[in-house]
């Protein structure tokens, strides 16, 4: 057996445990700190039993696992838009499609005074697609300069559906205005039971989609040409990509509102140790996001008594100094 993948499957076992690991261990955090036993208890309990064990069970534990699914999510979305357009800056804020949910959410927040339930997941679904729609129709047809095209249609979209948000915002019921900012920069507070099941179907069905084109997502790695003369379908494909983060995107933007820099952050993060061309690469990037975004939000719950932080200006604080040390480092190796 080839060495390299016994590495690759060792570092997948090492990134479930964990993930394990830090799943539980967050929930002993919050406005009163809990002991591990009584976090076990409460979990194994299903909530049933003492007042700790039901915020354990009917709070903290639904808040941890949409904040593993959103990570993971984000991570995947980024390594999806990384590779079809071989850009290792790429991820859903560039293209858009993350500005295009945002906008769809605080429309229909803004306008029907919704702020929970499938009709944000459906707003954001739609906002999305209307970003991803304007980008295959302005850059879709260039065949030939497509991801370049792509890219900078990405971007003026991004700030476009910015600028209609912040217009909605400006309009908006001042009373309202303050919480649909808090949302617009990333919570997972409203965590619930019933919407949990949503971003986990779309997460694995995405997921299985890349492993199962994993063959043409590698061909991509290697240039529009080789990847035709490998029986690749580009065009057709690099738009099924870009629905699927779209797809991840949107649902993720609904329950947890503006979360940046992880789908940029986590696949360098990841490209460093192992290849992210195979199964176990694409499976330890989803890992690892999951895992990185689980800390942040027991950071986001940590570090003011209490009071929240945003989960997308920790992110944004981490991204930031992650690209610098980044650049540096580059700089001083050349």
């Amino acid at each position: 057996m080839d060495i390299t993948k016994i590495n690759q499957w060792t570092i997948f076992i090492a990134a479930v445990l964990i993930a394990l690991v830090s799943l539980f261990s967050a929930l002993s955090f919050g406005a009163a700190d809990t002991p591990l036993s009584d976090v076990l208890t409460g979990v194994l309990s299903a909530g049933e039993g003492s007042f700790n064990a039901r915020i354990i069970y009917e709070l903290r534990l639904p808040r941890t696992l949409l904040a593993f699914m959103a990570g993971a999510g984000l991570a995947i979305a980024g390594l999806i838009l990384q590779t079809v357009t071989r850009n290792p800056l790429a991820d859903p804020y560039l293209f858009g499609i993350s500005s295009g949910a945002s906008f769809g959410v605080v429309l229909l927040m803004a306008v029907a005074g919704i702020s929970t339930g499938f009709m944000l997941s459906a707003a954001a679904l739609l906002g999305s697609f209307l970003a991803m729609g304007l980008l295959i129709l302005i850059a879709g047809r260039q065949k030939r300069s497509q991801v370049e095209s792509m890219l900078l249609a990405g971007v003026a979209l991004s700030f476009l559906f910015s600028a209609f948000t912040s217009l909605l915002l400006y309009w908006s019921d001042p009373q309202a205005v303050a919480g649909i900012l808090f949302w617009t920069l990333g919570s997972f507070a409203r965590a619930q039971w019933a919407t949990l099941w949503l971003p986990c179907v779309v997460i694995v069905v995405c997921i299985s989609f890349m492993l199962s084109f994993k063959r043409q997502l590698n061909a991509l790695l290697l240039g529009d040409e080789s990847a035709i003369t490998l029986g690749v379908r580009v065009h057709r494909f690099r738009i099924l990509m870009l629905v699927l983060s779209s797809l991840i995107t949107a649902v993720l933007v609904a329950l947890c509102g503006g979360i940046g820099f992880v789908g940029l952050m986590v696949p360098h993060i990841v490209r460093f140790f192992i290849s992210q061309g195979s199964t176990a690469g694409l499976l330890i990037t989803s890992l690892v996001g999951g895992t990185f975004m689980v800390w942040v939000d027991v950071l986001s719950r940590s570090l003011l008594k209490n009071q929240e932080l945003p989960v997308g200006v920790i992110t944004a604080a981490m991204g930031s100094v992650f690209f610098l040390s980044l650049l540096f480092f580059r700089k001083t190796k050349a």
